[in-house]
């Protein structure tokens, strides 16, 4: 299932459900059908995402170090989270330079034409 973010600030971003609903989550919102931030609550939106991909990065970067310290190969990680977070997290710092609203619906639901 899909979740379509829209704002007149940006094309629409559309995400798969678990994820939209991890990030809206994170963000202070839960995936009801549909679904707003208002741009008054973009700026704490954008901060909590961010300190969550931040406190992401840092537990790659200590487990990291002790496989380093155990003398274990490192693995590759990459920014998973990161890279899937940023089509939303770029809308919302896009749609608050613009004062605009995201809102959102979910695709696939029952009574979904769309």
């Amino acid at each position: 299932m899909l979740v379509t973010f829209h704002s007149r600030a940006t094309p629409d971003v559309l995400m798969i459900r678990e994820l939209a609903q991890y990030l809206l989550c994170i963000a202070g919102k839960r995936l009801d059908r549909p679904g707003v931030i208002e741009h008054g609550e973009l700026a704490r939106a954008i901060s909590r995402i961010e300190r969550a991909i931040s406190d992401e990065e840092k537990a790659e970067l200590l487990e990291d170090a002790l496989s380093c310290a155990a003398l274990n190969p490192p693995h590759e990680h990459g920014n998973e989270f990161a890279q899937r977070a940023w089509p939303l997290l770029d809308m919302m710092r896009r749609a608050d330079r613009q004062h605009a609203d995201i809102v959102w619906r979910c695709r696939g639901d029952r009574g979904d034409r769309g």
